[in-house]
């Protein structure tokens, strides 16, 4: 029998000759999850010898993961703001630049409650994470596609967020009422860029990736329109491709926002514009 050891040397081995970034990361998280594990842990059992009830199904899931399906969507789950969220392949699987918003989006928030909404929420990260860490405030989730909410449900329901609306829609045809803050991160890949993507992204759904040539038809139609559901002093908070800054400013500009701010993320890129309703 193979060791714990023997097993991640292997396992990322098997990875690296399959062309799999950081290769022992995800043997390791593979192993750990099949194991019931932390991957800290198995650093404390490395002699440990594994049978086969271990080994076949990790056999399986090295396979699948050699041809690209995303170790998220293997595991069953993401990290995200040190909550885990349900992923499979009904909602987008969140990045970090993602999770980066989210704490821009916290450290400017006012201190009392308010009405948020996350438009094109995916697998719910983003407005779950600010509804659990602002309990006193109410946060609707929208989406245009229907698996999307149930995945958004299903988080929900699983880490026991209550102050929340659901809504299945289009864009703002079934929102009622204006909000104190905004959130989007709505799809901003150019439909001619599908081919270039890394082979884990075709497990996203298209629905949430892709935004009509120049990736930017969803956010022309979305930006006026969340200046209408924007109370006065409202914010809108976006989540941008690496080279629409410029456009994006314009969009805002040209819409009514004041107070516009473009930030960067950890890589340096102009990712995040910020906005205000004035």
């Amino acid at each position: 029998m193979k060791s714990v050891l023997e097993t991640i040397k292997g396992g990322a081995q098997y990875l690296q000759n399959r062309g799999v970034d950081d290769a022992r990361r995800n043997m390791e998280h593979l192993l750990a999850h099949q194991l019931g594990c932390t991957r800290m842990q198995l650093y404390t059992q490395f002699d440990k010898p594994l049978d086969e009830v271990d080994l076949a199904p990790l056999r399986e899931g090295l396979r699948k993961r050699g041809q690209g399906v995303p170790l998220q969507h293997l595991l069953g789950e993401v990290g995200f703001f040190g909550r885990n969220f349900i992923c499979d392949r009904r909602g987008l699987i969140p990045r970090p630049e993602t999770e980066e918003l989210a704490e821009m989006i916290l450290a400017k928030l006012p201190a009392e409650s308010l009405e948020m909404l996350d438009m094109g929420c995916g697998s719910g990260v983003l407005g779950l994470t600010l509804a659990a860490e602002r309990p006193e405030s109410r946060v609707t989730l929208v989406d245009v596609s229907v698996e999307a909410v149930s995945l958004t449900k299903a988080n929900a329901d699983q880490l026991g967020i209550g102050n929340i609306v659901l809504v299945h829609g289009d864009l703002f045809e079934k929102i009622v009422g204006k909000f104190d803050l905004i959130a989007a991160n709505l799809p901003y890949v150019p439909s001619g860029e599908a081919n270039a993507l890394a082979r884990e992204l075709s497990h996203d759904p298209p629905l949430a990736l892709f935004s009509g040539s120049d990736g930017l038809e969803l956010l022309r139609k979305f930006v006026p329109l969340a200046f209408e559901f924007l109370k006065p002093g409202g914010q809108l908070a976006l989540e941008i491709g690496h080279d629409q800054a410029s456009q994006l400013y314009m969009y805002l500009e040209s819409s009514g926002f004041t107070d516009i701010r473009i930030h960067a993320d950890l890589s340096g890129v102009d990712r995040f514009p910020f906005a205000k309703h004035p």
